[in-house]
């Protein structure tokens, strides 16, 4: 058995600001490692630890420069840890079907949901609104696709309430399971709930995730071709992007293209806002 995690940062408790990333560095990188190494005490009290051969770590938030391989491998000797960026598939890297389940750690709101914590998506720099196929998508969304096209479902994600109330509340992921770490309060405030009720319950649903019937597991199921709209921050992003072959510009911040499949779209993507974030 294989599992895969994919790491960010906006929804974990007692970070609430991107500022801290570099004003706190190393009170930031505590808080990431620590409720990352939650999942690893979760998986290794599950009764199908002894079956999990693999366990492939994903730090996808900004250049994924920010777990330890130390700390993590000391927890657990099966982590394989990807970081560093640019990489193929980016917060998605190395997953394959030959894994089982994915978890997704520390996610967050997409852009514009109401006290979404630092709320965003795939760059909070460029990308405002995504779309595809004329559906509103956020990351979970996006890479739950991804994962749901190689055949590994999503079986818990861990973050904010702002997300709880995009996947949940609006059923854009309903029968996931889902751990809150925080109620947020607005973009750049919240209330990270007591430490020890956060690890508790990483830990529970971790634990009981791993020990479901695999049949047991939905699938976020998106049709191909794969229409992607890319509303930019703003319009000089959007000048940027729509230089590009097989861009159509639909207004001043606004571009739609085409993909294949979901692996295409989630690095075309990744190119984009790269491309559009560009400083000249």
């Amino acid at each position: 058995m294989k599992i895969y995690i994919s790491c960010d940062i906006e929804g974990l408790a007692g970070i609430v600001n991107f500022e801290m990333e570099h004003d706190d560095q190393a009170i930031f990188r505590e808080l990431y490692n620590q409720q990352v190494g939650w999942v690893l005490e979760g998986i290794q009290q599950s009764k199908q630890n002894q079956e999990i051969t693999e366990i492939t770590i994903s730090d996808s938030h900004s250049k994924g420069m920010n777990l330890s391989y130390q700390y993590l491998s000391d927890i657990d000797e099966r982590v394989s840890l990807i970081n560093g960026y640019p990489r193929e598939d980016y917060m998605m890297s190395g997953l394959d079907d030959t894994y089982d389940l994915v978890f997704f750690v520390g996610y967050h709101a997409g852009i514009g949901e109401l006290h979404g914590n630092m709320d965003h998506g795939y760059s909070a720099r460029v990308a405002y609104n995504l779309w595809i196929n004329d559906q509103a998508m956020n990351e979970t969304t996006i890479n739950a696709a991804y994962a749901s096209s190689l055949g590994v479902p999503v079986g818990l994600v861990i973050g904010e309430s702002g997300l709880e109330k995009q996947l949940i509340e609006k059923k854009m992921m309903p029968w996931v399971s889902f751990v809150k770490t925080k109620e947020s309060l607005s973009r750049y405030a919240a209330k990270s709930l007591p430490r020890v009720k956060v690890k508790a319950e990483i830990i529970s649903q971790t634990k009981a995730t791993i020990e479901r019937e695999a049949s047991s597991f939905e699938y976020y199921q998106l049709t191909t071709p794969l229409l992607l709209k890319l509303q930019c921050a703003t319009t000089a992003q959007a000048d940027k992007i729509a230089l590009l072959p097989y861009i159509t510009r639909k207004d001043g911040r606004t571009i739609v293209t085409e993909f294949r499949d979901m692996k295409e779209l989630l690095n075309g993507l990744v190119g984009l806002v790269t491309i559009g974030g560009t400083e000249n």
